[in-house]
């Protein structure tokens, strides 16, 4: 194909490397090298004992991470944490459900894909953690860091005051006939607590800094929980978030905003004549090409399957049927092949549907609008971008 084979092929070596790393990740998670797995002559047995039980696990856990690692250069998936830890699973027999999926798949297909995977990982979370119940636990933590972060400020400055008292008291204590032991005692005490105060005040400073990281961690996770782990691309739920914000520029600064669903064409045959590996990789080759036109008045996102949803401000409907269209007529003219056999596919081609946003009394109305015309276009023979209507 013209474009496709350079933007999806694995680089030479991947499976020696991918393997080393991990074999180099689990050595160092063991904290020890080769020459100190060695026992000393003349140790105790009890030692020499404890020794040979660390060197087992040392290599039990290499070799899981090799194995691993083969696991997933023998499917040909990313090295993502979704599709690590689902190997991780089967490889060691820790999630019934998931061995017995991945066994039925592979006796059925003989090879897994990443879209499968994910499919199954989300399947595993469904009655567990949803991206909503997700973002609702980040927001609440998230709450009770900043809490949490105004007690220790607040407590930080009473301790300061507090130390700055006693100093002050000592300065100003007065006395007659012979108190200097008294004094020397209340002084004495009075510097204890001034260095503990000191003291409480460097821890407070300290659980800050890791509050801070905490919430840096919580906003990654929040990031992550937003994007599309096949793609690359936001997802549904981080769409919706964008939308509403352009829609607020948009109606602030007086410009348009129109929307695409953009659907590629009968993407079940491709799946069912290619396999799904195939089918991923033309995900991943859509998704490149409409990212071409993404920048701070355009997004792009993968609404769920082989839909995407495209966001335009500062262009009217009908600019962004033109927009959309290069895009199509682009992938409409290219020759792929599968890379697997070498095999030139069929045509790959996408249908689109756009709508005006503010033209209708809410931006789910006009989601739908753009979804009937997606729908319109492929009844009327795919392949084409499709104006919905505007309301009246």
């Amino acid at each position: 194909m013209t474009g496709m084979t350079g933007a999806i092929s694995p680089s030479a070596g991947g499976h020696h490397g991918l393997t080393d790393r991990l074999a180099r990740w689990a050595k160092g998670l063991s904290g020890r090298t080769e020459t100190e797995d060695d026992i000393a002559e003349g140790e105790e047995p009890q030692r020499a004992r404890a020794g040979t039980a660390a060197n087992r696990e040392v290599v039990r856990r290499r070799q899981l991470y090799n194995d691993i690692g083969d696991f997933l250069f023998a499917h040909d998936l990313d090295l993502t944490p979704v599709n690590f830890s689902v190997a991780l699973d089967y490889l060691t027999g820790a999630n019934v459900g998931v061995e017995k999926a991945i066994k039925a798949v592979l006796m059925e297909r003989g090879k897994i894909t990443n879209g499968w995977v994910e499919a199954l990982s989300a399947g595993q979370r469904a009655d567990e953690v949803t991206p909503e119940s997700l973002a609702s636990m980040l927001d609440k933590v998230e709450e009770n860091l900043t809490h949490f972060s105004g007690l220790m400020h607040e407590s930080r400055n009473s301790a300061k005051d507090y130390g700055a008292a006693l100093q002050e008291h000592a300065k100003d204590l007065t006395g007659e006939g012979d108190n200097e032991p008294v004094l020397a005692r209340l002084v004495g005490l009075t510097r204890s607590m001034v260095e503990k105060t000191r003291q409480v005040e460097g821890q407070l400073r300290e659980n800050q800094k890791q509050t801070q990281a905490l919430k840096s961690s919580l906003e990654n996770a929040r990031r992550a929980a937003e994007h599309d782990h096949l793609t690359g691309l936001p997802n549904r739920r981080a769409f919706e978030g964008v939308l509403r914000e352009e829609l607020a520029l948009a109606q602030e600064n007086g410009e348009q905003l129109s929307v695409a669903f953009c659907d590629i064409d009968h993407f079940k045959v491709i799946n069912d004549t290619h396999g799904h590996d195939t089918g991923d990789r033309v995900l991943k080759f859509v998704a490149g090409l409409l990212s071409k036109a993404s920048d701070d008045r355009c997004h792009v996102a993968r609404h769920g399957g082989e839909e995407f949803v495209m966001l335009f401000r500062g262009k009217t409907a009908g600019e962004t049927c033109e927009a959309v269209d290069r895009v199509r007529q682009d992938l409409a003219g290219r020759s792929l092949v599968n890379r697997a056999n070498g095999e030139r596919m069929e045509r790959v081609s996408f249908s689109a549907g756009v709508a005006n946003v503010l033209a209708y009394e809410d931006p789910r109305a006009a989601l739908k609008a753009a979804d009937r015309a997606l729908y319109l276009a492929k009844e009327h023979g795919r392949n084409r971008v499709y104006l919905a209507a505007e309301a009246d």
